[in-house]
């Protein structure tokens, strides 16, 4: 197998159902048209043993179908040893990437962002040579779609507002589920990484951001898939809660 251009975390927590097409759909798209070498890492973040049986039955399928295809990919199941979040999963599986990725990245499992999307933006990675971080934004626009209820929209939009009056990123969506870091540029920052949730996307952001990584939003394709595992209202307090710590906490780094 030849080296992968990039790898793509996945972090599942009881994802039993709604993993296995996602995985599907990458195995299809992969197949579809020519694609750099991708390594997919499924990292299950503490679920009970069905769900995680489940989860290494989509992945063992996934990589079956890809050998059959003789196609240049790989995907593999990691399990966390106990639930810790999101953001836990996802740097779990960054510390195992292949060394020869040039690029680290991560895919919500919920398949908001479509497999399609993101091979999209995995395909562009050859020809960036100006960029260090490639991320998907939802945002309404000429040929994009968007689908999502009113109220997680502008729960969305509050929260960018609060990011952007503490960071001053210039980022229109910080929290999309679909982000790809050039490896030498993320590795080093990997050991100051200690967000567990959902502030990981955050976190990366700021710190490459005062490293003065280049840093580019690309409009997606996004749809709400259901089963959200967001409480509304109270998981926004935790958010922004857990933005002032994070703050206070990079400001005195």
């Amino acid at each position: 197998m030849p080296p992968p251009l990039a790898t793509l975390v996945i972090p599942a927590y009881r994802e039993g159902l709604r993993l296995p097409p996602l995985l599907t759909t990458l195995v299809e798209e992969a197949v579809a048209a020519p694609s750099p070498p991708l390594e997919v890492v499924v990292v299950d973040d503490g679920s009970g043993p069905t769900e995680r049986d489940r989860e290494q039955e989509a992945v063992r399928a996934a990589q079956e179908a890809l050998r059959r295809a003789g196609a240049p990919h790989q995907i593999r199941f990691v399990a966390a040893p106990a639930n810790r979040g999101k953001g836990a999963a996802i740097r779990l599986g960054w510390a195992g990437a292949d060394a020869a990725s040039e690029w680290l990245g991560f895919l919500d499992a919920d398949g908001a962002v479509s497999a399609r999307e993101a091979w999209r933006l995995v395909r562009m990675l050859p020809a960036l040579s100006d960029v260090d971080v490639l991320a998907g934004t939802r945002i309404l626009m000429a040929g994009r779609s968007i689908q999502r209820s009113l109220v997680r929209h502008l729960q969305g939009r509050v929260f960018a507002t609060l990011v952007e009056r503490a960071f001053g990123l210039g980022f229109y969506d910080t929290q999309c589920g679909l982000k790809v870091v050039r490896a030498s540029r993320l590795r080093p920052l990997l050991p100051r990484l200690t967000e567990d949730r959902w502030l990981l996307d955050l976190e990366v952001l700021v710190l490459l951001a005062r490293a003065g990584a280049r840093m580019r939003e690309v409009p997606i394709d996004w749809a709400d898939p259901g089963g959200s595992k967001v409480t509304p209202g109270l998981d926004a307090l935790r958010m922004a809660m857990g933005l002032w710590r994070m703050r206070r906490r990079l400001d005195r780094a």
